[in-house]
This record gives structure tokens, C-alpha cells and sequence, in this order.
């Protein structure tokens, strides 16, 4: 091939490549990520990986506590049901209205499948306040009864703020005795 030809084809390809290029739709770009929106994926995480947590640990392990631990400490079931307590209470709170009942109880031993069936509902519960909200309700200012006959005025974000909080520590607590008891916690799997 002489110098000429090269040319030709070098050039021809080079044109056929941006028009190619210039006819591709770029990706668009990636969604944008307000306050209700981050809060709705931390949710979801730390909700998956609660849940999973309580359905992997053995049903002879709810009574588990770490090894020289006082009493006063919880066993992997009372956190689990502390749980179910503190979501329906904390949600509830962002909703706001008087926290659903339920029959956990964080000072007595139940039954793995009764906790998990508890902890699941539980988290349901806040799954439809954190998907209901937007940036305007995120902000929308609560008032509640606050200590000594005061009323405390509070922005409905902070109770799913705390409820996150709350859910990642004792998430954190109940990685501790999984992997006490050989378990891979649920955010580990895979790795």
C-alpha cells in the first residue's frame, strides 16, 4: 500500500469513528440525591441488613451474650427486640402518631421466629414514612411533648436521622456476637 492510500483509509476511518461518536446519545447524567432521598437508601441498607441479621443467627444463639458480659447486657434476641421497639417508636414519631403495639419485649427471651417475624414488620412500618418523603416533608416541623411539660418543635428528618443512627449501632452490636458466634454479618457477605 503507498502513502496515499494509507492516508485515504486513515482518514475515512477517523471520519466514520466521529460520526459514529457524534451519533451515540451520551449517557445521562447520574440522578441527583436530595436529603429524603439519601435518607429513603440508608434506610434500605441498614433495613436489609438488620433483617438478614436476625434471620441468619441460629434460633439457640438469641439467648447469646459475649462471654463475661453482665446480665445487664443484652442477648442478641433482646437486641432484637429493642429493635422492634425503638423503629416503631422512632417512625412513629416522624409520622407522627402513638407507636403501633407489639409483643417484643428486650427484658425477656422469645422465640428467634417471633422476633424476626416482629423485627420485619417493625421495619415495613418505616419503610412507608421513609418512601413518603420528599424535600418539602423532610423539613416539615413537628411538635412533640418534650421534658418537663415543655413542647419541643422538631424537623420530621430528625426522628428517621436518629432511627438510622439507632439502627447502625446496634447493627453494630449484633455484627459483634455473629462473628463471636464464626458468622459473616449480612454487610460482610461476598467480600
Amino acid at each position: 500500500m503507498n502513502k496515499t492510500t494509507m492516508g485515504l483509509l486513515f482518514a475515512v476511518s477517523v471520519s466514520v469513528t466521529t460520526v459514529i461518536a457524534q451519533t451515540q446519545t451520551p449517557a445521562p447524567p447520574p440522578p441527583t440525591l436530595d436529603i429524603a432521598g439519601a435518607l429513603k437508601v440508608q434506610h434500605r441498607n441498614i433495613r436489609r441488613n438488620l433483617a438478614a441479621a436476625a434471620e441468619k443467627m441460629a434460633d439457640a444463639d438469641y439467648g447469646f451474650r459475649p462471654q463475661g458480659a453482665p446480665a445487664e447486657v443484652r442477648t442478641f434476641g433482646q437486641i432484637v427486640a429493642h429493635l422492634v421497639d425503638a423503629n416503631y417508636a422512632i417512625c412513629a414519631g416522624a409520622k407522627p402518631e402513638p407507636a403501633p403495639k407489639h409483643a417484643a419485649n428486650d427484658k425477656e427471651m422469645q422465640p428467634k421466629a417471633d422476633l424476626v417475624k416482629m423485627l420485619n414488620e417493625a421495619l415495613a412500618y418505616c419503610d412507608a414514612i421513609y418512601e413518603a418523603q420528599t424535600s418539602a416533608t423532610i423539613n416539615e416541623m413537628l411538635k412533640r411533648q418534650g421534658p418537663n411539660n415543655t413542647t419541643l418543635e422538631r424537623a420530621r428528618g430528625n426522628a428517621l436521622i436518629n432511627n438510622l443512627a439507632h439502627n447502625n449501632e446496634h447493627y453494630g452490636n449484633l455484627v459483634t456476637y455473629m462473628r463471636a458466634k464464626g458468622l459473616v454479618p449480612p454487610s460482610s457477605e461476598g467480600r
